[in-house]
């Protein structure tokens, strides 16, 4: 049981790892996130869990406007500190995330995408060594961020585990790369950290370089 308990709070782990981070950095230290401090990440964070007005926007481009009003109306509502004490607390009652396997499936990998945003954005980051059921359940939603995120790449792609057995096709094409890494790489490369990703782009000369210059998806 004490097993179970521990796979199914993979998201409350990474949401706490990102609150002790975002202390000890400050709010003026840069993140992943292009423009973004680790306040405005900070305020997205709360807008995300708290604001439903926010929402819409995180999935729709042209309601991507509203949501950005929303974090910066948030981000000057609150200091850095009472921010982070808003993500520690979580979700509010309301939210359908306040179930365990609801805030797994729409907050694990959130949370360490935006946690490793701040973390590979400092000088001297190492990958982290997650354990075996974190990895596993990083790998589960890359079927869906993959599609998305290499929707615009001119050659197929396939994704494939190095830290252990998994394989798949994100887009068909003329031609194929496949991207070999860790599960927590390959998901922060189809969220387009490439730079930032532990990430090796296989097959021909041709393919590759036509992957690259492509445009992300996402």
């Amino acid at each position: 049981m004490a097993r179970r308990t521990q796979r199914e709070r993979q998201a409350q782990r990474e949401r706490q790892a990102l609150c002790d981070l975002l202390l000890e950095l400050g709010p003026d230290q840069p993140t992943l996130c292009t423009g973004w401090t680790t306040r405005d990440l900070a305020a997205h964070l709360v807008a995300r869990d708290r604001k439903p007005r926010a929402l819409p926007g995180l999935a729709v481009s042209r309601l991507h406007g509203i949501t950005e009003r929303v974090e910066r109306a948030t981000r000057d509502a609150h200091s850095y500190e009472d921010l982070v004490v808003l993500i520690r607390a979580g979700v509010p009652v309301w939210h359908p995330a306040r179930i365990p396997a609801v805030d797994e499936l729409i907050n694990h990998a959130e949370y360490f995408i935006h946690h490793e945003d701040v973390r590979r954005a400092q000088p001297d980051w190492k990958p982290r060594d997650l354990d075996a059921a974190a990895r596993d359940k990083l790998w589960r939603p890359l079927r869906l961020v993959g599609r998305r995120g290499f929707r615009k790449s001119p050659v197929g792609v396939v994704a494939e585990r190095t830290d252990g057995v998994g394989r798949l096709v994100l887009r068909s094409g003329t031609g194929q790369v496949v991207l070999a890494g860790a599960a927590p790489e390959l998901l922060l490369y189809a969220f387009n950290r490439r730079e930032q990703a532990v990430v090796d782009v296989r097959g021909d000369q041709a393919a590759v370089a036509d992957f690259l210059a492509a445009p992300a998806g996402l």
